[in-house]
């Protein structure tokens, strides 16, 4: 089990994790969720020793690892550029840490090849990565994390340089085999069905702080603050009463006998779906989904709509925020 305590680190001059308290048991799968600049990937390399802590620490099953070289660690850690080298094959790549922990050649062949037939590359041990395609290479790289059975298995954002569709198909594998093979994961990444898919809880992570924590469902239908309501996309405003409301785009629908009058600005289309967005009196527009199966208005369309109590939280008089926590990039 890995726990982290009120831990807090410095980079570039800043206070980019602020007195985080975590705990991971063991065969569970956190996602570190949050937008650029949050802290998500100074916050693994400081659990995984690759960055000095200010104050906290780090343990595992209790015994204090703060201080402890990260190759003594037991954890493995895949980074989101492979970090592969071009003048090894693939069994080479896959063997390498083996290799430093100074294990016979028999044994670091035989772990290499069973770590690249986990992942769906056995038969390539001899292909220079070069040739592999990038979702051949990310394999790769998972398969040399794994090769050294890591009793905690760290990635940061390993899918980010991934097409979408790549994206949404490693996701789905990835699931499978953390399941099957028992592993305990810290997944940090910025995409939200990432997270949504491979977590069994997600940590929201805002300004090196931990806004909110909970199973993906908790997180997605009962956002803790405004921040972590507009991170995930919910419609954060005070022009339908006198609260603070958040709802998803698919908690408000088109109802001629709804207590809330808007005008059409824009809509998108989002293949089963138009992503409409409505003006409300004086405030900035919200976003409503609407099916193509209906009737979709448009713009400068006069529309009356109804939002769900199920799919919106309260939060109390409206507060500023002028950042953009939509940000992608990491």
């Amino acid at each position: 089990m890995l726990t982290v305590e009120s831990l807090s680190v410095e980079y570039d001059g800043r206070l980019a994790v602020d007195d985080v308290d975590l705990a991971v048991d063991d065969h569970e799968i956190v996602c570190v969720l949050g937008p650029s600049g949050s802290g998500k990937s100074t916050m693994l390399r400081a659990i995984a020793g690759l960055l000095p802590v200010g104050t906290g620490r780090v343990r595992w099953d209790g015994d204090d690892l703060t201080l402890v070289e990260p190759h003594r660690r037991g954890f493995g850690l895949m980074f989101q550029d492979h970090a592969l080298f071009p003048h090894r094959d693939v069994l080479g790549n896959t063997g390498f840490g083996l290799r430093m922990q100074r294990l016979a050649r028999r044994d670091v062949d035989a772990r290499a090849r069973a770590a690249l037939d986990l992942v769906g590359l056995g038969g390539y041990e001899h292909r220079r990565v070069s040739e592999l395609s990038g979702g051949e290479q990310q394999r790769v790289a998972l398969a040399r994390a794994l090769a050294p059975e890591p009793r905690l298995l760290m990635l940061d954002e390993p899918l980010g340089a991934l097409d979408r569709a790549l994206r949404e198909e490693l996701v789905a594998e990835l699931r499978a085999l953390f399941a099957r093979l028992g592993l305990t994961i810290l997944f940090v990444t910025h995409d939200h069905d990432e997270a949504f898919a491979l977590a069994d809880r997600v940590l929201v992570l805002h300004r090196g702080r931990i806004e909110q924590i909970g199973t993906p469902a908790e997180v997605w239908n009962r956002p803790a603050n405004e921040f972590v309501a507009r991170f995930l996309g919910w419609n954060v405003t005070d022009a339908l009463g006198p609260a603070t409301i958040a709802f998803r785009p698919d908690g408000v629908r088109l109802d001629p006998a709804g207590s809330h009058h808007g005008t059409v600005v824009a809509r998108t289309f989002r293949r089963d779906h138009f992503l409409v967005e409505l003006r409300v009196g004086d405030a900035a527009p919200v976003q409503m989904a609407v099916s193509t199966r209906l009737r979709v208005p448009e713009v400068g369309d006069e529309v009356t709509v109804t939002v769900d109590p199920e799919a919106s939280v309260t939060f109390g008089p409206l507060a500023t925020c002028t950042e953009s926590p939509h940000v992608l990039e990491d």
